[in-house]
């Protein structure tokens, strides 16, 4: 039987995992924030129900279809990529919802989440970019930029 060589893209062991854990906790708060978006999403009501139905359609989506990136690239790092309810409860930075809040407390407790999705990206970004690692780092950079704009968009709706 032929094994696979060691792992050697330029970036120490120690580095890899840095980066990959904090990748982990990137991919907990990003599927508790999508779990979150989309039971919201089945749960709203109220006079915005169609405008936030869809927008948080639209939002639930998008990280889904981000949740394949974050894990590929911890897998690419050389580490297994966290999973499981408990597993990203306790590595994620966002709290569970308790119950079914109205409409505009759901779209409070978004932008909560989107924050500290981006802080926790942040502190991830630090490690990448001080390792040299583009790839997370450029990862990492379209995500910010998600959050962020997603962010914004929900507070506006909760400004006036």
């Amino acid at each position: 039987m032929v094994s696979a060589p060691p792992i050697d893209i330029g970036i120490p062991a120690d580095r890899r995992a840095q980066i990959a854990q904090g990748l982990g906790r990137v991919l907990a708060d990003s599927t508790v924030l999508y779990a979150k978006t989309h039971g919201f999403h089945w749960n709203v009501t109220g006079p915005m129900f169609n405008t936030l139905h869809l927008m948080f359609m639209e939002q639930y989506t998008e990280l889904w279809n981000a949740l394949d990136e974050i894990a590929e690239r911890i897998r690419a790092l050389g580490h297994m990529a966290p999973f499981g309810g408990s597993t990203y409860r306790d590595l994620s930075s966002i709290p569970e919802t308790n119950g079914v809040p109205p409409a505009m407390a759901m779209v409070r407790e978004l932008v909560e989440g989107h924050e500290a999705v981006a802080r926790t990206i942040r502190a991830v970004f630090e490690l990448a970019d001080g390792a040299n690692d583009q790839p997370t780092a450029d990862l990492l950079t379209q995500r910010l930029q998600i959050h962020e704009k997603t962010a914004w968009m929900l507070r506006s709706l909760l400004e006036g």
